[in-house]
C-alpha cells in the first residue's frame, strides 16, 4: 500500500490491514460474480416435486410437473424471484383446509396464470397475474389448491374449468 492509498483507508476508516484484505483483484471479483450468479439463479428453499395430472371425464389432458408449497414458509415464497417458468412446470399450494384464497405478485418477474382448486380437484376458477401487481387475486369460492403456471399455459395444455386436478391428497 503506497502513502496515498493508507492517507486514503485511514480517511475512510480503514486500517492497513483491512484494506489489504479487501482491496481489488481480478480473481477476488471474479468469485464475487460467481457467488451472485448462483445465489439469483437458484431458489434458496428446495420445494418437493412431482407430476400432476389434470384429467376429463377421466382422460388424462395435462401434466405439470409441480413443486410443492404445503407450509406456510413455502407457500408464502411461492415462485418469488424467479426469472423463468418452463411451460409445464409450476407450483402447487396446499392448504389443510377448504378457505377462500387470495395471491399477488409482490416480488414475482414472471407472468402467471393460476388455478383455484377445490377439495376433490375440481377447477373453479383459471385467472390470469402479472409481474410485480400486489392488487390480491383470490378465488371465487372456499378452496384447498391453487396451481401457478406460466401464463397462458392452462388454455395452451387444452386445461379448462371443471377439469380434475389429481394431487393424490384427496
Amino acid at each position: 500500500m503506497n502513502s496515498d492509498q493508507r492517507i486514503n483507508a485511514n480517511k475512510r476508516g480503514l486500517s492497513s490491514k483491512v484494506y489489504k484484505t479487501f482491496r481489488f483483484h481480478p480473481r477476488n471479483s471474479l468469485l464475487l460474480i460467481f457467488i451472485l450468479c448462483f445465489l439469483t439463479a437458484c431458489p434458496a428453499q428446495k420445494f418437493a416435486v412431482r407430476d400432476v395430472a389434470i384429467e376429463r371425464d377421466g382422460q388424462t389432458v395435462a401434466v405439470v410437473r409441480a413443486e410443492i408449497a404445503r407450509t406456510d414458509g413455502e407457500r408464502s415464497k411461492g415462485l418469488m424471484y424467479r426469472k423463468n417458468l418452463p411451460d409445464g412446470e409450476g407450483m402447487l399450494f396446499i392448504y389443510g383446509k377448504d378457505e377462500m384464497l387470495s395471491f399477488w405478485m409482490k416480488n414475482t418477474f414472471i407472468p402467471l396464470s393460476i388455478a383455484f382448486i377445490a377439495y376433490d380437484g375440481r377447477i373453479v376458477d383459471i385467472k390470469d397475474m402479472y409481474p410485480h401487481d400486489q392488487t390480491s387475486v383470490t378465488s371465487s369460492r372456499s378452496v384447498r389448491y391453487a396451481l401457478e403456471v406460466p401464463q397462458g399455459w392452462f388454455s395452451r395444455a387444452g386445461v379448462r374449468l371443471g377439469d380434475v386436478l389429481k394431487t393424490g391428497e384427496q
